[in-house]
């Protein structure tokens, strides 16, 4: 049987769990988990918390950023989301105090976050899982089935048109046109295209044999756009196209494909988003209150989606004034308490995180001090 560090319940465990509580705007009860929220509970913090980064995270962040203003009179959090690699860039330079980014740092990254938050560096706390789904507008078509070298042979242009022998394979009874497939990336620095291309890059080593990265390779041809929005918008007016992007995005009027996990096709969902998680590990060479996790791209576990994507909270370890601190802890506490990630489930579709992720969030960002 295999177990994670991070003992993820299952998705609906938590839900569920999570339903007992009321939102922080407008609770007459106070959270009874380890998570418990300064906002819900009513301590008091003040000032604006400024973050920049991962346009996936741009759903949850709005419903964030309401209900932590609604329960803390005076203090704002500002949320910009400029993508995952401008997030990173502004926290890494000190023009952000939080990034949100959907790929854990490089190492390099790491070593440059020492500059600007002490010597304990930036830690990475997940806040955000979700499923990115293989968009697609074929008309007439909404049931699709896509194994990882297949659908890495659309990415690349190899396969150009719908009704090749290679898609009809996989979706024998589906009435696919002779149309031209149009691949479409994202054209700025994401965290998105990060996890895609480690997606394929691990799943489908023989086709994909670029490095896993948040820039799309510019040898690929195919149109692009800025952000989750302008992707999702691209495909919508074009018939015939296909891209990557968070679930949360994806409008009603585009497809979404299963995925090939071992034997079976898997469909889209939080659920299985949340065992693909489960199967995560620790990334090694990180800090002890840093909680960057490596995904299984080629599990064959029944029922897990890998292609997903765990969105961070990347903030200092040390700031240098105190109402920061106070700021910080109070906000990230109410992201990872039961009632801020029910609140992200049901405007953005993600999976919340288990209480035993959740409690160890909580516990990296108890870590966080004023600078000596």
């Amino acid at each position: 049987m295999k177990a994670s560090r991070f003992g993820r319940n299952a998705a609906i465990a938590v839900i569920a769990a999570g339903a007992l509580a009321l939102t922080a705007c407008g609770s007459d009860n106070a959270t009874n988990t380890t998570a418990g929220t300064q906002a819900a509970s009513g301590s008091k913090v003040t000032g604006t918390l400024t973050g920049i980064g991962s346009s996936a995270q741009g759903a949850a962040m709005d419903v964030w950023k309401t209900n932590f203003a609604s329960a803390n009179q005076g203090a704002n959090v500002q949320y910009s989301p400029d993508g995952s690699g401008a997030g990173r860039k502004a926290i890494l330079d000190g023009s952000a105090q939080f990034a949100g980014s959907d790929a854990y740092l490089k190492d390099e990254e790491v070593a440059k976050a020492k500059d600007q938050c002490g010597p304990d560096g930036a830690i990475e706390v997940p806040v955000y899982i979700s499923p990115i789904a293989i968009a697609f507008n074929v008309p007439g078509v909404t049931d699709l089935k896509l194994d990882a070298t297949t659908a890495a042979k659309m990415f690349r242009g190899e396969i150009a048109k719908w009704n090749d022998p290679a898609i009809t394979a996989l979706n024998p009874d589906a009435k696919l046109p002779d149309l031209k497939v149009t691949p479409v990336n994202r054209s700025d620095d994401s965290g998105t295209t990060k996890n895609f291309s480690e997606y394929l890059s691990a799943a489908a080593p023989a086709v994909w044999k670029d490095k896993a990265d948040g820039v799309w390779p510019a040898s690929l041809k195919g149109e692009n756009a800025k952000g989750t929005s302008g992707v999702v918008k691209t495909v919508t007016d074009t018939a015939g196209a296909v891209t990557y992007a968070d679930d949360s995005a994806v409008s009603g009027k585009l497809g979404t494909a299963q995925i090939k996990v071992g034997s079976e096709f898997v469909k889209i969902s939080p659920e299985a988003a949340s065992k693909a998680v489960d199967l995560g590990k620790p990334v090694e060479g990180r800090g002890a209150n840093d909680l960057a996790i490596k995904l299984d791209r080629t599990t064959t576990e029944a029922g897990a989606y890998p292609l997903v994507l765990v969105s961070y909270h990347v903030l200092c370890s040390t700031y240098a004034k105190q109402e920061t601190v106070d700021l910080v802890k109070a906000f990230e506490k109410y992201v990872l308490s039961a009632e801020g990630q029910k609140a992200a489930a049901e405007s953005a579709k993600s999976a919340p995180l288990s209480s035993a992720l959740s409690e160890k969030g909580v516990k990296a960002i108890e870590s966080i001090k004023v600078k000596s």
